[in-house]
């Protein structure tokens, strides 16, 4: 499981950030800055800096994790075989190092600079995304990404908790949101790369109940997801402007979601026409859409609640209340 495949080839330094998982990590980065900025507590900048900069660590601590146990069935995936270990140009053994060592840098700094909450669930969301994950749900079952997408959710939590040393209702709810985003995000992209799944031995959804279950699944998720993501509007987290995105994003996604249900994605093997994630046959365009579309609306949700919180945008109960007080 832990080495590589590929003839040893001398390692660059974009090779070794490359183990870092660098677009996961602003992902991470940007819903842990949102929740710092939501808390409303105030924090020196420089200490915000340091909470967020530890967030990144360990996130990229743990796509270091992951790559290292995973070369085996990465080589096998035409999306990751390129990746620095399978391809041979970074040792199982040096991503096993760097992984732990920026673990342990992270959490230590975390708990030293902000405080012990945030570095506690810092160091969960690692335990939780490299081994409970990366280790056993992966390989053992459809529902990896349902129960592991705690791991990605949890960002927000952590940075509010770096703020305010609590991790109240409101901080869940973020982490919720972004909970139950995961499966449709996810299982839209493996729509179109079941082929790979299948070859590598990962029992993603379309591979264990089919194409058809899984846009199924796909639309009850968005069902749930998208009425979620109003909420936020309603408990003093969101103002207007959220709550606008929120619900006309919602309206889109949904589509998308009702769209790729009544389609045929994922019936014919890996239709992508070459290695690139969006670059799909027509049989696979509505996966393709709702996968892509999944990233642009997660992204306005969050900017927008930052771009409030920065503003001083009042919140839409609070605005509700003065108008009909």
């Amino acid at each position: 499981m832990t080495s590589a495949v590929a003839t040893a080839q001398p390692a660059r330094w974009q090779d070794y950030v490359q183990l870092l998982k660098p677009r996961v990590m602003s992902l991470v980065v940007f819903t842990a800055a949102t929740g710092l900025f939501c808390a409303g507590a105030p924090i020196h900048p420089l200490l915000g800096a340091v909470a967020i900069l530890c967030i990144a660590i360990g996130a990229g601590a743990s796509g270091a994790l992951n790559m290292w146990y995973d070369a085996d069935i990465d080589s096998r995936m035409r999306r990751t075989r390129g990746r620095p270990v399978p391809a041979g140009r970074v040792q199982g053994a040096e991503a096993l190092a760097l992984g732990v060592t920026l673990s342990l840098l992270s959490v230590m700094f975390m708990g030293v600079a902000l405080n012990w909450l945030a570095a506690g669930l810092l160091a969960f969301t690692i335990f939780f995304y490299a081994v409970v994950y990366t280790m056993w749900l992966k390989r053992s079952t459809a529902q990896n990404i349902v129960i592991g997408g705690l791991a990605g959710a949890l960002p927000p939590v952590i940075g509010w908790a770096a703020a305010s040393g609590e991790a109240p209702a409101n901080a869940w709810l973020l982490c919720a949101i972004i909970f139950m985003w995961t499966p449709p995000h996810f299982w839209a992209l493996s729509l179109y790369t079941s082929e790979d799944y299948e070859k590598a031995g990962v029992p993603m959804m379309p591979v264990v109940a089919g194409a058809a279950s899984t846009r199924r699944q796909i639309l009850i998720y968005s069902l749930l997801f998208t009425p979620l993501c109003l909420v936020p509007a309603f408990t003093g987290l969101g103002g207007v402007a959220y709550l606008a995105v929120a619900a006309a994003g919602g309206l889109v996604f949904l589509v998308l979601a009702w769209r790729l249900s009544r389609s045929a994605a994922g019936e014919s093997p890996d239709p992508r026409l070459d290695g690139r994630l969006y670059d799909v046959r027509a049989g696979a365009r509505d996966a393709r859409n709702l996968f892509a579309f999944s990233i642009l609306y997660l992204t306005l949700l969050f900017a927008t609640l930052l771009a409030e919180k920065l503003l001083g945008a009042g919140a839409f109960m609070d605005l509700t209340r003065g108008a009909f007080g």
